[in-house]
């Protein structure tokens, strides 16, 4: 997982955590990508929202993909 990645739908640079979070919650098996605002908008959810489930599975230590 790297910088050199780009959203499949907008175009924009995704960070590891985009990435994770897309993983975690679509599909582990997909080798491309959305953004956060996207993945928001595929999910019919807000930004925030995502971000807030990103820190939650950050702190929780359990997730593999935001270690």
């Amino acid at each position: 997982m790297g910088s050199d990645r780009f959203c499949l739908s907008c175009g924009v640079p995704l960070e590891a955590d985009d990435i994770a979070l897309y993983m975690k919650l679509i599909s582990r098996m997909d080798r491309q990508f959305v953004c956060l605002d996207c993945l928001g908008s595929r999910l019919n959810c807000e930004r925030q929202t995502l971000e807030k489930l990103i820190v939650y599975y950050r702190q929780s230590g359990r997730c593999v993909l935001f270690r």
